[in-house]
């Protein structure tokens, strides 16, 4: 293989990467469409969250992801769940966005790696770096991305077909967030 083709390995590693960005692009395109009535909607029930406190959720955690596994990596500010506003979501996921996408590029592919260990949380036990942690990471996303749908769907307000059918054109996603499709 000559010296200038990827690796299979670098190769995946990269497309992981790059799936979480378009991961992210979906949550960017709920907020695009979001009918803002929905935003701060109560959830029925007298206990759940607001879609503003979900996505500020989401942000919140992928900042403790960064912290406890990536120091080194500058954290976005916090999302205050109350009060953030949609378009506030939408600059700190994307700002989230970016720095995971920069952790598992690190983590995944450079052996030097400084990211030793995926931490979740303080009281789960750290797991190496790896496919595993690429796959709780967007699966984290796609639960909440669901209850969202779910709850304006709920508040009478369901995304548009349009959107709600672009979450599953990856490759729409994937040029949208300046990638080639993937291989």
């Amino acid at each position: 293989m000559p010296k200038s083709a990827p690796t299979p390995s670098s190769e995946a590693h990269r497309v992981m990467a790059e799936a979480f960005a378009v991961n992210d692009r979906m949550n960017q395109l709920i907020l695009e469409h979001l009918d803002p009535r929905a935003w701060h909607a109560k959830p029925p029930g007298s206990k759940g969250r607001t879609i503003a406190a979900i996505f500020a959720h989401v942000h919140n955690i992928r900042r403790k992801w960064l912290r406890l596994s990536a120091p080194h990596l500058r954290l976005p500010p916090p999302l205050d769940r109350s009060h953030c506003t949609v378009r506030e979501a939408k600059t700190a996921l994307t700002e989230s966005a970016a720095r995971c996408c920069e952790m598992l590029a690190d983590a995944l592919a450079n052996p030097r790696s400084r990211i030793r260990r995926f931490r979740r949380d303080c009281w789960a036990r750290p797991w190496a770096p790896g496919a595993a942690m690429f796959a709780y990471m967007i699966t984290h996303d796609a639960h909440h991305r669901g209850q969202v749908c779910w709850l304006a769907r709920e508040f009478g307000f369901p995304l548009p077909q349009k959107a709600a059918y672009t979450m599953w054109t990856w490759e729409k996603l994937w040029k949208d967030c300046g990638f080639t499709r993937p291989r």
